[in-house]
């Protein structure tokens, strides 16, 4: 496939299934509040679906490089801002969720949760270290911000981190989807300390 065709078929029609894709989470949680359709407890339900969606979006954002490398197709590169944008999206909309609904916007209970449940804090800090990779996601960011824009979007792995570790440590009966997380967050990071040990051996060779 030439470069062209690439583009056309990322533009109209990679892109437009990935977004629907990626969008099904939100759809499907829309659809439960309309017909009030979200089970028993409903808020519960909110709570748990965003935050598993954020997790979706965010694993599928560290593996577009593997699969880059994988599939030989370097074009595939550019849905991974809008892998990220989702990622920023459900994890706001999940801390929304926790704010509004399970705490009702009551301040005092806010610092209370962060101080008393250090999962809620580790979650709060992978939020906020998100924002500013959502923020600077554009061409206008990467040209302004050149080298240190890779560096800052470098916190990617540290936010998937502090992600799965806020999920891991809430979850008390069924250990099965942490671990799926965990081990796929090792199989990424050690893609990742992989490919960059063999760029320092070339680079020391040259």
């Amino acid at each position: 496939m030439n470069l062209r065709k690439s583009r056309q078929f990322l533009r109209f029609v990679l892109k437009p299934i990935l977004f629907l894709t990626l969008s099904l989470g939100f759809i499907d949680l829309a659809l439960g509040v309309m017909l009030e359709d979200l089970g028993p407890d409903p808020h519960k339900t909110l709570l748990l679906t965003t935050g598993e969606w954020a997790l979706i979006c965010l694993m599928l954002t560290l593996s577009i490089s593997p699969l880059v490398k994988w599939l030989n197709w370097p074009i595939l590169s550019l849905v991974r801002r809008m892998c990220g944008l989702f990622v920023a999206f459900y994890a706001t909309l999940h801390l929304w969720v926790y704010i509004q609904y399970i705490l009702a916007f009551d301040w005092q209970s806010i610092f209370s949760e962060l101080t008393r449940r250090p999962y809620i804090s580790i979650g709060f800090i992978a939020w906020l270290l998100l924002l500013p990779l959502a923020v600077t996601s554009n061409q206008w960011s990467m040209k302004r911000l050149g080298r240190r824009w890779k560096k800052l979007h470098k916190l990617t792995y540290i936010i998937a981190m502090l992600a799965v570790w806020h999920f891991a440590w809430q979850v008390k009966l069924d250990l099965m989807e942490p671990i799926f997380y965990i081990i796929g967050l090792v199989i990424l990071l050690g893609w990742r300390d992989r490919n960059r040990l063999k760029f320092n051996q070339s680079a020391n060779k040259k």
